[in-house]
This record gives C-alpha cells, structure tokens and sequence, in this order.
C-alpha cells in the first residue's frame, strides 16, 4: 500500500529540493532518515519532517510494519513565487524571486508492487 505525505508552500527553491529529493529515492526509511538527518541544508529539514510524517501515517492509520517500508518516491513540485524589489543604482529596481516549493514523499511497503 502507498502511503503519502505532502507539504504545499515551502519557502525552498524547487531545484535545492529536488537535489536532496534524489538522495532518498529507493532507500529503506530508516536510512533515508539517517541520510537526511546528516545533509546540512533546508530542503533536507522539510523533505525530513515530511517523510516522518508519512511513516507515521503507514505506522498508525494503515498498520504497516516500519521495517517493511522504503521511499518510492520524491516529487518536487514549484509552487508561486513572492515578487520582492531590491533597489539599485541611478533609479532602477532589480526583481528578487522567492521561490516555494510543493513536496510529496510516496511510502510502498517491500512487499507490494
């Protein structure tokens, strides 16, 4: 069975997501986590709390096993962006892009296909 976890609105840049995201892609969850837990950036915090969310889901919702659960899949989806100016030299405005993130973290247990 396919558990899912998902998180709309991250203040993350979709691309720093996705590069964390293909870390985790295939692992048991328990060394997903372990793995997470040693990159020191942002993405890898939210991608973290999302997928513990989703063991929790598979542990207390559908009684699944822990062990027998590994991470399908990571998909990283952009989200709006906030449109901040900075101003600048002579009069002019350069536009700061602020980008959000939309993450789902997908659970099987082993044995399912």
């Amino acid at each position: 069975m396919e558990v899912k976890s998902i998180r709309r609105y991250v203040r993350v840049s979709p691309q720093k997501a996705r590069r964390v995201a293909e870390l985790v892609k295939g692992k048991h969850v328990d060394e997903a986590l372990d793995i997470l837990l040693t990159i020191p950036s942002k993405p890898a915090k939210y991608i973290h709390k999302i997928l513990k969310c989703a063991v929790g889901n598979a542990e207390n919702d559908y009684e699944i096993d822990r062990k027998s659960l590994y991470v399908k899949n990571v998909i990283v989806d952009q989200g709006p962006m906030l449109k901040r100016w900075m101003p600048r030299a002579r009069g002019r405005a350069d536009m700061i892009r602020k980008r959000t993130s939309h993450i789902t973290v997908i659970i099987q247990s082993v044995g399912e296909e």
